[in-house]
């Protein structure tokens, strides 16, 4: 990184990876070199509870239309035993034809950043 900041020292810097990347140690070092982060989310009950009420939206949405639907959902998290604080996740509670189909991001951005870059993230 340092070699980075020397030739471009303004460059915002984000790491993208999947759930194997979201870890303390590596979201710890982030936080500490000024390098923002988004990663993905394994999902679980407790993630899953945080989309219920969007999740059943997008599924009263998708039985009337028979498309695809989809809500975000903003908030607060932290793992039980494994972080050392809550940080900010992004939950997609996306219903398609075959059913549920939620997804999860935790990230260091800042609302803005993750409004542009939200549909980019939860495509792949």
């Amino acid at each position: 990184m340092g070699q980075i900041r020397e030739k471009w020292e303004n460059v915002k810097i984000i790491l993208r990876g999947d759930s194997d990347f979201a870890r303390e140690e590596l979201m710890g070092w982030c936080d500490l070199a000024g390098v923002d982060y988004v990663f993905g989310l394994a999902k679980n009950e407790r993630l899953k509870e945080e989309l219920a009420e969007a999740m059943k939206q997008a599924m009263e949405e998708h039985e009337q239309t028979m498309k695809p639907s989809r809500r975000f959902v903003d908030f607060q998290y932290c793992t039980l035993d494994s972080w050392s604080r809550e940080r900010r996740v992004i939950g997609k509670a996306e219903y398609l034809e075959k059913g549920e189909n939620p997804r999860f991001v935790v990230t260091s951005l800042a609302q803005g950043w993750m409004q542009r870059a939200c549909m980019k993230i939860f495509t792949v």
